[in-house]
């Protein structure tokens, strides 16, 4: 059997079992989950499993390495749950600072509206570029 210790491996480009009188189920993961031709497995009539046609049967089998465990959802569903509450205690934690602190909000504010005029500025000037640029655009008469 092929041993589930070859999915640590890591930098792995190229692999041919073939021949090799191998049986059990092709282990998933890391690299060999890139390797999906089905003719670095062939003469081993004995192999199953992905990327091979042939399904393994036993669900004892110890070689069976699957894609998806569902011991791995609770861990994801915590992660979530991790990530929601970060993101609302920091939104939460800047808004109530804002409204109880009227200097930071007034700050904030201020800076708000001097972007947007630098914005508004840095814009306008490349439209005017843009104008002069083209020259039939603007009236000929008024630049006498």
């Amino acid at each position: 059997m092929i041993p589930p210790s070859i999915v640590a491996l890591t930098f792995l480009s190229h692999l041919n079992l073939s021949n090799n009188k191998l049986s059990g189920r092709i282990p998933i993961g890391n690299q060999l989950r890139t390797l999906i031709d089905p003719s670095i497995y062939s003469g081993n009539k004995d192999l199953c499993g992905p990327p091979l046609p042939k399904n393994c049967s036993n669900p004892d089998d110890p070689t069976i390495t699957p894609m998806y465990e569902a011991a791995h959802e609770p861990n994801k569903v915590w992660f979530y749950m991790d990530i929601m509450c970060c993101s609302a205690t920091g939104f939460w934690g800047v808004i109530v600072v804002l409204i109880l602190k009227k200097q930071w909000r007034h700050k904030l504010f201020i800076f708000a509206e001097e972007s947007m005029d630098k914005i508004q500025d840095a814009i306008m000037v490349r439209v005017n570029k843009m104008r002069i640029g083209r020259g039939p655009i603007l009236d000929p008469l008024k630049w006498n």
